[in-house]
C-alpha cells in the first residue's frame, strides 16, 4: 500500500469495552486536524469484508465520549479466519483508498491484525480495549477501569443483603484467562476470598478462611470468582463448600454482562482519548504494526508480534496484598 497516510479506516473488534467511542472520538478528530480523513468500519473484521464502510468527520463523534458500548458495533468474526475472506477485505481496503487500519481490541483482535498487516503490507495500529486487561505492552486498557468501577459498585449493594441475612456470596465476574479484574475488585471491595485462573484454589483454603473469619464473629462473607479459575462454575464451588461447611448460607450472583456496559469512568474516557491521539501520530511517525498502550504514565509503542505472544500478568504484590487484608 502507499507509504502516505492519507485515509485511515477505524474498527472495534472483539468484546466491548466502555470507552471504545472515546477512542474513536480522538482518532477522528486528531486525524482530521492533520487531514487526514477517516472511515468507519462497522462490525469489526466482518465489516471489513462486507465492505460497510462509512465516512467519519468531527460531528460524526460527537455527543458520543459518554457512551458505552461501540458506535461502530463490534463482532467476532469467524471469516476473518479464511484467507479468501480477508483477500477480499484487502480489496475493499483498496477500492475506498484506505492506506492503513487503526484496530481498537484485545488479543484476539490484535493476532488478526497482525496477520492481516503481514499478508498484505498493510499498516496497522492497535488500540488495547479489554475490560479484563490482560493485553501486554500498557499499564491499563480501554473499559478495565469502568468495569472495576461496576464491580465494586455491584458488591457494595450485593454486601448490604449479605450482611442482613448471614449470608456468603460467590460474586462470579469476568476474566477467562486472566484474574486481574477480579483480584482488583476483591482489594477494593473488601471481599474475603478471591479465586482466579492464575492460582490453584482449593476448597479447604476457603474454609479455612471462613472459619478463621467466624472466630472473628464476622457474619458475612464475599468471594469474588473469576469466570476461567480452573476449579469449576461459581455454582460448583458454592455447592462443593455446602457439602463440607455450613456456617453460611450461600448465594451465587454472576454480574454477566453487565460488566460490559454503562458510561466510561473519567479515567477510562481521557485513557481512551490519549490512546487514539497516539494511534493517529504513530501512523504518522510510520510506526506501523504496533501497539499503542500507557506504561509509567508515558505513552509508548510496542510491536504488535510482541503484544501477541505475551500476556500481562498478574501482580504477585498485589495477591499477597490481598491475602493479607482480605480477612
Amino acid at each position: 500500500m502507499s507509504s502516505t497516510i492519507s485515509k485511515i479506516g477505524v474498527l472495534t473488534s472483539g468484546g466491548d469495552a466502555p470507552g471504545m467511542n472515546a477512542a474513536i472520538r480522538s482518532l477522528v478528530r486528531s486525524a482530521e486536524f492533520n487531514n487526514i480523513e477517516t472511515i468507519g468500519i462497522q462490525r469489526g473484521f466482518q465489516g471489513l469484508i462486507e465492505g460497510s464502510f462509512e465516512q467519519l468527520e468531527i460531528r460524526s463523534v460527537s455527543n458520543i465520549l459518554g457512551l458505552g458500548g461501540t458506535f461502530l458495533r463490534s463482532a467476532r468474526s469467524i471469516d476473518f479466519l479464511d484467507k479468501k475472506k480477508r483477500n477480499l477485505a484487502y480489496k475493499n481496503l483498496q477500492n475506498h483508498g484506505i492506506n492503513a487500519v487503526v484496530v481498537i481490541g484485545g488479543n484476539g483482535s490484535l493476532t488478526g491484525a497482525s496477520v492481516f498487516s503481514e499478508e498484505f503490507n498493510v499498516p496497522v495500529i492497535g488500540i488495547p480495549a479489554s475490560i479484563d486487561n490482560d493485553v501486554f505492552g500498557t499499564d491499563f486498557s480501554i473499559g478495565y477501569n469502568t468495569a472495576l468501577e461496576t464491580i465494586v459498585e455491584s458488591v457494595d449493594k450485593i454486601r448490604d443483603t449479605a450482611n442482613s441475612h448471614n449470608r456468603l456470596f460467590f460474586i462470579e465476574v469476568m476474566g477467562r484467562n486472566s484474574g486481574n479484574l477480579a483480584l482488583n475488585a476483591s482489594l477494593a471491595s473488601g471481599a474475603c476470598f478471591v479465586i482466579i485462573p492464575e492460582k490453584d484454589f482449593r476448597l479447604n483454603d476457603l474454609v479455612k478462611r471462613l472459619e478463621e473469619n467466624k472466630k472473628r464473629n464476622k457474619e458475612s462473607s464475599i468471594v469474588i470468582v473469576a469466570e476461567g479459575n480452573s476449579y469449576g462454575p461459581s455454582y460448583k464451588i458454592a455447592e462443593d463448600l455446602s457439602k463440607v461447611y455450613s456456617a453460611y448460607e450461600s448465594k451465587v450472583t454472576i454480574l454477566g454482562h453487565i460488566q460490559r456496559g454503562g458510561k466510561p469512568s473519567s479515567f477510562d474516557r481521557i485513557l481512551a482519548s490519549q490512546l487514539g491521539m497516539s494511534a493517529l501520530e504513530s501512523l504518522k511517525l510510520n510506526k506501523y504494526n504496533t501497539l499503542v498502550g500507557l506504561v509509567n504514565n508515558t505513552l509508548i509503542n510496542l510491536p504488535i508480534a510482541e503484544v501477541i505472544n505475551a500476556t500481562n500478568k498478574l501482580s504477585n504484590d498485589l495477591y499477597r496484598l490481598n491475602k493479607i487484608i482480605s480477612r
